[in-house]
């Protein structure tokens, strides 16, 4: 009986395998990397990590997925390749009691900020001058929307009163004080875009969005975010021949 207790107890063994920085060893830049490396984190699960380096690809790996580029994860044995079927398994097995459950409880709050990394992109791959200030306006737009949800309330802190007074909300992430699937999927993205456009555009998130800044700096406070993130270095070399000059 006992037996069967303990094995019932055992975390079921899990791989997840990323991608590799430069050095081949390291994490490299993959937001949907750390994405998966921070929901296992946050399941508090026991778990191996792998990372790839993709210009070495171990014939190993050719075998356990082949064609397929990390972040990609074994459960059990079984071989996942899709992330957002990846996550919705891992919601699905890793349950409560043993593992919190992860899903925002609003709705809203998995599709804030959702078009910022589709903006950033096009701001920090465009060569033409007179597009520049326009698809900048654009980024702004869409982290000026990120910011009204952060500093907007939700509906349960509406029904608690839980405010600071002037009907705006004080919490730390997208759906609440605790991470939630959410942030792992819009966190690796939001640090990208402010570490490349920086390096690249000289561009800041403008000041006036507290809430994004306030959002930022509970996530640089977290473990499970700091520790599963590629180094700054890594995410400019990532974008080196991404982010184009833009032609004189």
């Amino acid at each position: 009986m006992t037996d069967i207790a303990a094995e019932e107890d055992k975390d079921p063994d899990i791989e997840l395998f990323v991608k590799a920085g430069t050095d081949g060893e390291s994490i490299g830049n993959c937001p949907f990397s750390q994405r998966l490396f921070m929901i296992l984190w946050l399941k508090g699960v026991v778990f191996n990590v792998t990372t790839v380096d993709l210009k070495r690809k171990p014939t190993d790996l050719h075998n356990l997925a082949p064609g397929t580029h990390p972040p990609f994860l074994t459960f059990q044995g079984e071989v996942l390749t899709d992330v957002n079927k990846i996550e919705e398994y891992l919601e699905e097995m890793l349950v409560p009691p043993k593992y919190p459950k992860l899903t925002a409880k609003n709705r809203e709050s998995n599709s804030a900020g959702i078009d910022i990394f589709a903006k950033f992109s096009a701001y920090v791959k465009n060569t033409r001058p007179d597009k520049h200030r326009e698809l900048e306006k654009s980024l702004d737009k869409a982290l000026a929307k990120l910011d009204k949800y952060l500093m907007g309330q939700l509906p349960d802190e509406v029904q608690t009163g839980r405010d600071r007074g002037d009907g705006g909300s004080n919490r730390k992430y997208l759906d609440g004080d605790e991470l939630t699937l959410a942030d792992c999927n819009l966190l690796p993205k939001l640090h990208v875009v402010k570490v490349v456009a920086k390096k690249y555009r000289n561009y800041e998130i403008p000041a006036e969005f507290g809430g994004v800044w306030r959002y930022l700096g509970h996530a640089y406070s977290r473990d499970e975010f700091t520790n599963t993130c590629a180094a700054d270095v890594e995410i400019e070399e990532a974008y080196k021949d991404v982010a184009k000059r833009l032609a004189k």
